[in-house]
């Protein structure tokens, strides 16, 4: 957990990417975070997190939903999303936290 401590607590907004392989919409939302991660560059940070693999953090996190998509930044939560998301509305989001 120290390290998950470490990725959120920078300068610049974190988009975690809960998902699942096995699960249609996590899959169906990794063309869209690379879309994401391209058009904001080194502006923001987009991290995506296999829940089977993650236990322990989707349980502290109460991710129930896949995909779960949460922004930080320096270490605060400050948008939470269970479901997809569409590349510009993502990225406007983030905008609102650079």
């Amino acid at each position: 957990m120290s390290k998950f401590g470490e990725l959120i607590d920078v300068d610049i907004p974190v988009l975690l990417d809960f998902f699942t392989e096995w699960n249609e919409q996590s899959i169906a939302m990794h063309p869209v975070l690379r879309d994401v991660a391209a058009a904001l560059g080194d502006k923001a940070k987009v991290i995506k997190i296999d829940v089977d693999k993650n236990k322990e953090l989707a349980e502290a996190l109460r991710v129930k939903g896949l995909p779960t998509l949460i922004i930080y930044k320096r270490g605060e939560m400050k948008w939470r999303h269970s479901g997809e998301q569409d590349a510009d509305s993502l990225i406007e989001i983030l905008q609102e936290y650079i």
